[in-house]
């Protein structure tokens, strides 16, 4: 019930998209949308989410494949390296960029920028299925005569396939719905065509029909991904073999893995950080207005903290429904909490202040309604983490407890929850991180005075003051670390899972 009441609240901005684009004649909706401009939005926003979502997935699993599966020099420095670009918001990304150079405003710019920016959403689940990964699997192979190529794309990429489909399907998501490193990068999509529609004309029903295109794309990754996971069980009791995967020896190539991967490190943080760094220091507009930046600092915190529990909390019904009562209704409930996701946060927004207007004027332009649409916004974040977890925790395990006398609320706190307790730090971390960055949905949502890091940023680099907004996109990134170096952690312990024996015999 709760799962079904966390999908309905999901599914209001899409209502209100559907409801806003009827109020357009059929006729007059059929000549918006095959307009020229229409197509060459819907053209960029394809080949973006294509190279966009192809690139982050091959750096990622590269990367993840490199520091779990060979010798490479320093490997926990790497991977520490590695998950840093997920604490450097897009639009700060694209910030540092383009005020180095603007070459960057390109098609090729863009997908650069953002796979830099969402590559660790793929790396991070990937090293963390890695290590979970059963080595015997890939002994059998070997005892079969593949060779490690093979065994990799034949036994090791579709065991892992869930973490991989999973963070591409999170990239995609925030392709579709990205809207500030695409306005600084020049790149117009669906999105910033949106808000464009907004700020010319104010035509709600003709934006939120852009909007429905959107979540039919939406609904396009979702059953791709659906097709591509398949119905196959990947619990286990057992621990599988004890000792660790053989690693491939690189040889005289490891300083050339490594020359690769310091690259990476400067394209995804050196520049950013060094524009900002130049601009902070140089920047002829640079100030540090304490008291503003103080309250923004506090309010961007509290928001983070607060949405990301709230999404955890509703993730966790939603999940369990997927894991533990598959079938038609629980595919429908999780796959539902997605389209918001796809949608433009102002999009969200606006159905949020429509409902909240027309039905509960007590909570408009409150702190509850803005937490209310960073879950709505950051759901399927929380919903990916925790079911790829609870899927790990096998159901026979609650059945045991059950037959020893433990009742519900002790199986779920002795057996459940230590299994799941990972994805749920996992949950609030990632969506913190997005609450902490979120733009469009806070400067329309917001009660009047309020404002964050991000939004403060944003109203300085928009007035093109880089050394005023220097300050604020470097406090973005440092409360961002806390929460990346959880998501690091976290993805490279051996022991993510509590093994079941040890779960068994704390119930016995």
């Amino acid at each position: 019930m709760l799962g079904v009441l966390v999908a309905a609240t999901s599914l209001l901005p899409l209502a209100y998209v559907v409801v806003s684009s009827a109020q357009l004649p059929p006729g007059e909706a059929v000549d918006f949308l095959f307009r020229p401009r229409v197509g060459e939005l819907l053209w960029n926003t394809v080949r973006l989410l294509v190279g966009g979502v192809a690139l982050s997935v091959v750096i990622g699993v590269a990367c993840a494949w490199l520091v779990v599966r060979t010798d490479l020099p320093g490997g926990n420095l790497w991977h520490g390296v590695l998950a840093a670009p997920l604490a450097v918001p897009a639009f700060v990304n694209g910030y540092g960029w383009v005020s180095t150079t603007h070459a960057v405003q390109s098609f090729g710019g863009a997908v650069l920028v953002v796979s830099l920016s969402y590559y660790p959403l793929v790396y991070l689940p990937t090293v963390a299925a890695l290590r979970r990964l059963d080595s015997g699997l890939e002994d059998v192979a070997a005892a079969l005569g593949h060779r490690q190529l093979a065994t990799f794309f034949r036994v090791v990429l579709p065991t892992i396939s869930p973490a991989v489909l999973g963070g591409a399907l999170l990239v995609g998501l925030h392709l579709l719905g990205e809207y500030g490193a695409l306005q600084i990068l020049n790149y117009p999509t669906l999105t910033t065509g949106i808000l464009a529609v907004y700020r010319t004309t104010f035509n709600g029903p003709a934006a939120t029909l852009l909007a429905l295109v959107l979540v039919v794309f939406c609904l396009l990754l979702l059953v791709l991904e659906l097709l591509a996971r398949g119905h196959r069980r990947r619990a286990r009791v057992g621990a599988g073999v004890s000792r660790t995967a053989t690693r491939l020896h690189l040889g005289s190539g490891a300083w050339l893995v490594v020359a690769g991967l310091a690259g990476l490190s400067v394209l995804s943080l050196g520049v950013p950080l060094t524009s900002l760094a130049r601009w902070l220091l140089r920047g002829t507009s640079t100030t540090f207005p304490a008291g503003d930046i103080g309250a923004a600092t506090l309010t961007t915190l509290g928001l983070a903290v607060a949405g990301g529990v709230l999404a955890t909390l509703a993730a966790l019904p939603v999940a369990w429904l997927a894991v533990r009562h598959r079938g038609p209704l629980a595919t429908a409930v999780e796959r539902s909490v997605y389209p918001a996701n796809a949608l433009p946060g102002i999009v969200v927004a606006l159905a949020l202040v429509t409902i909240s207007i027309e039905s509960f004027p007590a909570i408009y332009q409150t702190l509850p309604l803005l937490v209310l649409g960073y879950c709505i916004l950051f759901l399927p974040r929380a919903v990916v983490s925790v079911r790829a977890t609870l899927e790990l925790a096998p159901p026979v395990l609650d059945d045991v407890a059950r037959s020893l006398g433990c009742t519900g609320a002790e199986t779920a706190r002795r057996v459940t929850l230590p299994l799941v307790l990972p994805g749920l730090g996992a949950s609030m971390a990632l969506v913190s991180l997005a609450v902490s960055t979120e733009l469009t949905a806070t400067l329309l949502l917001a009660p009047t005075g309020t404002s964050t890091l991000a939004t403060e940023f944003w109203s300085r680099a928009s007035a093109v003051e880089y050394g005023a907004a220097a300050p604020y996109a470097l406090l973005l990134i440092a409360l961002s670390v806390p929460a990346t170096l959880l998501l690091s952690r976290a993805a490279n312990r051996d022991g993510l899972r509590t093994p079941a024996s040890a779960v068994l015999e704390s119930v016995s």
